[in-house]
């Protein structure tokens, strides 16, 4: 491994390089999934400093106490935070930390820091998802300029050590986060005195896994209606999306049931930077799951690795035992309930292609090397000035072997005011993995029913 300036050249990822074609992964290196690499590509050793540990397969049972829809305890009770970052000491940390994470830390230096908690490498899948991952790794390979993948398959990790950006990013996109979810979640703006209004949305997300072997769903990544149960006033708005795995093929299909109408139409443009569902314009639709969507508007550059301080093991923010209220405040999330670890990030750089529209000039993607996940997300506007910072508080769902958010954040530094989405502390159910759509649920027609 070499190592420039902060960041990690690792295997054929190296910064700056564009590559005019994409190598499939050969026999020999995909023989080293689940050896010296973890199954998912990961390195499975910690970091020389010993701050990073090495990989010993994640939680993999179910947490004793895990009451379906009641109650998720925290792993790792004991834990204590090791230190803290300030806006006092965040020089000494510059080289961890994101460009928006020091942004957040010297804004709002008198509430804002970040307790870093022992590194736990939580992330695991089921062995069934790791086989297809090193099935397919040899035969995945990017088409129409990146655009799609070739014999994905059931693979969650088409490419396990990326080569280039383009790769990278479809990791993020088609990583594994179980066979279907069913939530109700808060979605709220919030303002800078901290006021909001709460807009409660039910989820219902099939993801490729759960139509496997179906001829008819080759080329689908994910089907997903959202509604909004609440306010009053947008309640029964519904969304229908489902995205498929080359987007030059077929693009997204999305259709909008408006309640006030009472009347299904098409929506083309529920993609890219158009508003968000009920966001107030908080939110882009391709902020939707940290980043999600066709990725033909950007160039994209590997940049390597990095060891960043980043939110992970949130199963403290998801605690039914805290209120709204304790968690949401003026400017951020309350920082005693959020946990940060150090972990090996790959960063990914994102530029606006020409002849290209976005209000994001550029992006820059900050992916845990355990699940695949972006945790960080760095915006930037048409002058090159840091515009939003997300994050991503991921915890290990035990229950169904999944990775997956708690809550995302998304912080805007020139509006001083942030969206919360995915908090279910106080709705009547947890996550439920168990559900499964019926057949023609992800429909106009179903959609009409669905949402009245």
């Amino acid at each position: 491994m070499h190592k420039i300036g902060a960041y990690f050249l690792v295997g054929a990822a190296c910064v700056g390089l564009t590559f005019a074609a994409h190598a499939k992964m050969t026999q020999g290196e995909a023989a080293r999934l689940g050896a010296d690499l973890t199954p998912t590509g990961a390195e499975r050793a910690g970091n020389a400093a010993g701050t990073i540990p090495a990989w010993d397969g994640g939680l993999k049972t179910p947490l004793p106490g895990i009451v379906p829809g009641v109650s998720r305890p925290d792993p790792y009770p004991d834990d204590k935070p090791l230190f803290r970052i300030t806006a006092a000491n965040v020089e000494q940390y510059r080289g961890q930390l994101s460009d928006g994470q020091v942004a957040m830390l010297k804004r709002y230096a008198d509430t804002y820091y970040l307790n870093v908690y022992p590194t736990r490498r939580s992330a695991a899948l089921p062995p069934a998802i790791y086989a297809a991952i090193k099935e397919q790794a040899t035969k995945a390979e990017l088409a129409d300029g990146g655009n799609g993948i070739n014999d994905l398959g059931q693979s969650t990790v088409p490419f396990p050590q990326p080569k280039d950006g383009q790769e990278a990013i479809w990791n993020h996109l088609v990583r594994y986060r179980g066979e279907a979810i069913d939530r109700r979640v808060l979605q709220a703006v919030v303002q800078r005195d901290g006021s909001f209004a709460p807009v409660i949305i039910r989820d219902l997300i099939s993801f490729r896994p759960s139509f496997a072997g179906k001829p008819e769903y080759d080329n689908t990544l994910f089907m997903d209606v959202q509604k909004v149960l609440a306010p009053q006033r947008l309640a029964g708005t519904a969304l229908l999306a489902i995205d498929s795995v080359n987007q030059v093929t077929e693009a997204r299909q999305a259709w909008v049931y408006n309640a006030g109408t009472r009347r299904v139409l098409r929506a083309p443009e529920v993609a890219y930077d158009n508003p968000g569902t009920a966001a107030d314009g908080a939110r882009t639709t391709d902020n939707y799951d940290m980043y999600n969507g066709a990725i033909n508007r950007y160039d994209w550059k590997l940049l390597g690795k990095r060891e960043v301080y980043v939110p992970y093991n949130a199963n403290r923010l998801d605690s039914r035992g805290l209120k709204y209220a304790d968690i949401i405040q003026p400017a951020h999330l309350n920082p005693e309930h959020l946990r940060y670890e150090l972990h090996r990030v790959w960063v990914v750089e994102a530029t606006l292609r020409e002849g290209m529209r976005h209000i994001y000039a550029k992006r820059v993607f900050y992916l845990d090397e355990d699940s695949w996940s972006a945790l960080l997300i760095d915006h930037y506007d048409g002058r090159g000035e840091l515009w939003r910072t997300s994050e991503g508080h991921i915890m290990e769902y035990t229950e169904a072997s999944v990775p997956f958010y708690a809550v995302e954040t998304l912080y805007d530094l020139n509006g001083e005011r942030y969206l919360a989405f995915g908090m279910n502390n106080e709705e009547p159910y947890e996550l439920n993995f168990d559900w499964r759509a019926e057949e023609g649920f992800y429909t106009p027609s179903s959609l009409r029913r669905f949402a009245n």
